[in-house]
């Protein structure tokens, strides 16, 4: 799976370090800003940015105040940071559409959880009834299929289809193991119908259409 990126902004260098230190070893992206105004302008030169953990005091531009330019434009999920613990505050940063609040000091542990859970929820990194592959994200229990973070609409046998693919990355598929696993011993079609549902399937993935191989001769194989 592609790396995530992370936005950091804090004012505290030692903070953006030990933030980003954690965030690395988890296997994300991380770019740093020391103020709201460099937040902002890092914000809208990239658009890959996946999440924002936001520290509330800083110069220049405080958290609320970026927190509520973002949200104008954009629904990414923002963590805030603070050293208060005031009620009022985290009232404020619920109001402005925060996704988490977390108060100083912390465990940088439990902040990196506290990502993983919401970038679960909002569909950019698989859960539990999840499987991968190449920025392909298939949600078994939603029965819902994402790539690179967009909904995919497939009907149910190319959704199974893709799953089976997915599920046996780099293995090479005859068409007969595909309709044993995919429809069931029950369909006495004709094997071909399986190349109709892959070329539906690739045209529905776009440029990742291109990960389903096609063996001549034998079936296929999904590689990414």
């Amino acid at each position: 799976m592609d790396k995530l990126k992370i936005l950091v902004v804090d004012d505290e260098t030692r903070m953006r370090i030990l933030v980003k230190d954690f965030l690395v070893k988890a296997g994300f992206d991380v770019i740093e800003a020391e103020d709201g105004c460099k937040a902002l302008d890092l914000f809208y030169e990239d658009k890959d940015i996946a999440l924002i953990v936001l520290d509330v005091m800083m110069p220049k531009m405080d958290g609320w105040e970026v927190c509520k330019e973002i949200r104008e434009s954009s629904k990414v999920p923002i963590i805030m940071l603070t050293a208060r613990g005031d009620e009022r505050d985290e009232l404020q940063g619920f109001q402005l559409g925060v996704d988490e609040y977390i108060s100083k000091p912390f465990s940088p542990k439990i902040l990196v959880a506290r990502i993983e859970a919401i970038l679960r929820r909002s569909r950019k990194l698989p859960g539990e009834d999840c499987v991968e592959a190449g920025g392909i994200i298939i949600d078994k229990t939603a029965h819902e299929v994402r790539s690179d973070g967009e909904l995919i609409e497939l009907s149910y046998k190319e959704f199974e289809l893709l799953t089976y693919f997915v599920e046996n990355k780099g293995i090479a598929l005859s068409r007969e193991k595909i309709l044993n696993n995919v429809w069931n011993y029950d369909y006495f079609g004709d094997a071909r119908t399986i190349d109709t549902h892959v070329k539906k399937l690739r045209s529905k993935l776009g440029e990742k259409g291109d990960m389903i191989k096609t063996i001549w001769g034998m079936g296929y194989k999904f590689e990414c």
